[in-house]
Protein backbone atom coordinates (compact mmCIF):
# COMPACT_ATOMS: atom_id res chain seq x y z
CA UNK A 1 0.00 0.00 0.00
CA UNK A 2 1.53 3.32 -1.05
CA UNK A 3 0.97 6.22 1.37
CA UNK A 4 1.96 9.86 0.98
CA UNK A 5 0.93 12.66 3.34
CA UNK A 6 1.79 15.94 5.00
CA UNK A 7 -0.03 18.12 7.56
CA UNK A 8 -2.67 19.27 5.05
CA UNK A 9 -3.31 16.35 2.70
CA UNK A 10 -2.77 12.68 2.15
CA UNK A 11 -3.05 9.92 -0.44
CA UNK A 12 -3.35 6.14 -0.08
CA UNK A 13 -3.31 3.70 -2.98
CA UNK A 14 -5.14 0.45 -2.27
CA UNK A 15 -3.73 -2.24 -4.59
CA UNK A 16 -6.27 -3.91 -6.85
CA UNK A 17 -5.30 -7.32 -5.44
CA UNK A 18 -5.08 -6.45 -1.72
CA UNK A 19 -6.24 -9.21 0.61
CA UNK A 20 -6.94 -11.57 -2.26
CA UNK A 21 -9.20 -9.16 -4.17
CA UNK A 22 -9.19 -8.93 -7.94
CA UNK A 23 -10.55 -5.47 -8.80
CA UNK A 24 -10.08 -4.00 -12.29
CA UNK A 25 -7.62 -1.39 -10.92
CA UNK A 26 -6.17 0.18 -7.79
CA UNK A 27 -8.36 2.24 -5.47
CA UNK A 28 -7.28 5.76 -4.51
CA UNK A 29 -8.14 7.49 -1.23
CA UNK A 30 -7.29 11.16 -0.76
CA UNK A 31 -7.76 13.45 2.24
CA UNK A 32 -7.61 17.21 2.61
CA UNK A 33 -7.59 18.81 6.06
CA UNK A 34 -9.26 22.11 6.92
CA UNK A 35 -9.73 23.76 10.31
CA UNK A 36 -12.76 21.66 11.28
CA UNK A 37 -13.28 19.25 8.37
CA UNK A 38 -11.45 16.37 6.75
CA UNK A 39 -12.56 15.98 3.14
CA UNK A 40 -12.14 12.39 1.96
CA UNK A 41 -12.41 11.14 -1.60
CA UNK A 42 -12.36 7.57 -2.87
CA UNK A 43 -11.79 6.66 -6.49
CA UNK A 44 -12.65 3.02 -7.18
CA UNK A 45 -12.88 0.85 -10.27
CA UNK A 46 -16.12 -0.91 -9.34
CA UNK A 47 -19.11 -0.42 -7.01
CA UNK A 48 -18.01 -3.33 -4.81
CA UNK A 49 -14.52 -1.91 -4.41
CA UNK A 50 -16.00 1.51 -3.53
CA UNK A 51 -18.21 0.08 -0.79
CA UNK A 52 -15.35 -1.96 0.63
CA UNK A 53 -13.04 1.06 0.70
CA UNK A 54 -15.70 3.23 2.37
CA UNK A 55 -15.93 0.69 5.19
CA UNK A 56 -12.16 0.39 5.53
CA UNK A 57 -11.68 4.17 5.61
CA UNK A 58 -14.43 4.67 8.19
CA UNK A 59 -13.05 1.94 10.48
CA UNK A 60 -9.48 3.18 10.28
CA UNK A 61 -10.23 6.87 10.75
CA UNK A 62 -12.48 6.12 13.73
CA UNK A 63 -9.75 3.97 15.24
CA UNK A 64 -7.11 6.68 14.83
CA UNK A 65 -9.37 9.53 15.96
CA UNK A 66 -10.95 7.75 18.93
CA UNK A 67 -10.41 10.80 21.19
CA UNK A 68 -12.69 12.82 18.91
CA UNK A 69 -15.63 10.47 19.45
CA UNK A 70 -17.46 8.66 16.67
CA UNK A 71 -16.82 10.38 13.34
CA UNK A 72 -19.71 11.09 10.96
CA UNK A 73 -19.21 10.31 7.27
CA UNK A 74 -21.45 11.90 4.66
CA UNK A 75 -20.36 10.13 1.47
CA UNK A 76 -21.58 11.73 -1.75
CA UNK A 77 -21.48 10.46 -5.29
CA UNK A 78 -19.34 12.54 -7.61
Amino acid sequence: MAVDFDAAQGKVVFPRNARGADWPGDGLFTMEAAADTLTCRIEATSPGQLEGLKGAVERHLNRFAFREGELVFAWQDA
